[in-house]
């Protein structure tokens, strides 16, 4: 009995026009696997379709212009579902790409894309003459072959790996107290995993607890956010970011503003209790999966994704945190709750200047709308001692700022400060001869505030309510008048049991 391929042939259909063109060449790319028989190609970048002897009917999608790693991807299970999809689709092309959009760029590439009247020919002649019906959900389906697809079956010709390096297998799942997604030290024995599967929402965020893991010390729970592709992407697109552009060039407003909103970044710091007893974390590590850009993702992050069977089309921000025992001999778990806590996101307020001591400053709060004063205490220019700074060879910035101020009506500590806008300027190379150009050092400043400006100190109370110290960014020459600004941080709970 003939397959649907071979039928498909018989038809003598000119598939060009829909990305599927024929050729008797049997010339290869160095991309495309053992035991490939091609049967389609695109006409543009060597992008072809084709079987793989030992997969059946199932079709790939074969892509040398591709970053590495992404070259082969399967498209269909078998030839009649590639079909089907075609005819969803309107040409190849929308199948090939689909290992690197989400949904919403899938509909846009369909949307942008209206069929032409040769290729509505050639899509009817295959519904009439193969009695086929377009594939519901292509998007949907595409997506769930590739994440359950092993690509580690495929295998390819020495000349791929003159192109490609052999890609570091996945080590073998362990997880260790005094370890992290990276390694581990010492020789303690790997903890023994206990699966939860546990799935929660907060604040509109789905949260994953798949397992727990019992040490000799202590006890290891894994936490795993589930983000969609589009959030990410759409943060991506905001801010530029890509592997390329890693943000080396952004302000420290612009850099606090993207760790507030990157849709991957993740700290938190876990109360458990168990069987009655409250347990407090002592270390934590934290990675993440971005389907955005599959290429990018580490071995640890590919090897947690495949081990607790994470959907890869999702972004992943995942935390370990490391719990230890209350006493020296492990207990046996009866009861077990989680209390989550976020540790405080700082968010950048207004900008202000300071006229004079005694200056009130009214700003509202971004969270509560509560409306507060900034009275300033004391407000002096200093010089730092050279007695603190030890290389005989560097000149490092001594001029800062110090002012004290109070707030009411007061904010709790650590939910707000003040910092400078600037950074510290960075040391330098003392100079020998007067006339050679001063060559900056590249070592922080990590008094009073560090390179990045400012700190503050709490005093005990006063008349006026607490009183907070800000010190100014370091600099060579003293600065008349410090830009200032606000940052406040906000935390967030949630009790699991």
């Amino acid at each position: 009995m003939a397959t649907t391929y071979e039928r498909y042939l018989k038809l003598n259909i000119d598939g060009s026009r829909v990305g599927l063109e024929r050729s008797e060449s049997e010339s290869n790319y160095f991309c495309t696997p053992k035991g490939a028989k091609v049967i389609g190609w695109a006409g543009v970048d060597g992008i072809h379709y084709c079987f793989v002897r030992g997969f059946g009917e199932m079709v790939f999608a074969v892509s040398p212009m591709n970053t590495q790693g992404n070259y082969v991807h399967p498209v269909a299970r078998d030839f009649m579902d590639f079909l089907g999809l075609l005819l969803a689709c309107g040409d190849a092309a929308a199948l090939e790409q689909v290992y690197c959009w989400d949904q919403a760029q899938f509909d846009a590439f369909l949307q942008h894309n209206p069929l032409t009247g040769e290729q509505q020919a050639v899509l009817d002649a295959i519904r009439e003459k193969m009695l086929l019906a377009p594939r519901e959900q292509p998007f949907a389906y595409i997506k769930e072959l590739q994440a359950e697809f092993d690509y580690s079956r495929l295998k390819y010709t020495e000349d791929y790996y003159e192109w490609v390096p052999v890609e570091p297998k996945i080590p073998e799942w362990k997880v260790y107290f005094d370890g992290n997604f990276w390694g581990h030290h010492g020789r303690e024995r790997a903890g023994k995993e206990i699966s939860l599967d546990r799935q929660f929402v907060w604040d509109d965020e789905v949260w994953h607890i798949p397992a727990i893991y019992t040490c000799s010390k202590g006890l290891v729970v894994d936490f795993c956010i589930q983000v969609p592709a589009e959030s990410i992407r759409s943060f991506m697109d905001k801010w530029n970011l890509s592997i390329e552009n890693n943000g080396s060039d952004f302000t420290d407003e612009q850099r606090m503003q993207i760790d507030a909103e990157n849709p991957l970044a993740i700290n938190i710091n876990p109360k458990v209790v168990l069987n009655g007893t409250v347990l407090s974390g002592s270390h934590g590590c934290g990675l993440s999966w971005n389907p955005c850009f599959p290429e990018g993702n580490g071995l640890e992050a590919k090897s947690v994704t495949q081990h607790y069977g994470l959907d890869p089309a999702y972004g992943w921000a995942i935390w370990r945190s490391a719990v230890p025992w209350t006493k020296k001999r492990k207990p046996q778990i009866t009861t077990l709750s989680v209390t989550l806590v976020q540790e405080p996101v700082a968010m950048s307020g207004p900008h202000f200047h300071v006229p004079a001591p005694g200056e009130p400053i009214k700003f509202t709060h971004p969270t509560t709308g509560a409306q507060h004063t900034l009275t300033v205490q004391e407000y002096e220019r200093k010089e730092m001692s050279r007695e603190h700074f030890g290389s005989q060879n560097q000149e490092f910035p001594m001029h800062y700022t110090v002012m004290s101020y109070t707030l009411s009506p007061d904010l709790s500590d650590g939910a707000f400060t003040v910092t400078d806008c600037l950074r510290s300027d960075q040391p330098r190379q003392k100079r020998t001869n007067p006339n050679e150009p001063q060559a900056s050092g590249s070592i922080c400043v990590a008094i009073i505030g560090g390179s990045d400006g400012s700190t503050a100190i709490i005093f005990g109370g006063s008349g006026q309510g607490k009183l907070h110290v800000a010190c100014s960014a370091l600099h060579f020459e003293p600065v008349d008048d410090v830009e200032w600004r606000m940052v406040k941080k906000d935390a967030k709970m949630l009790r699991w049991s």
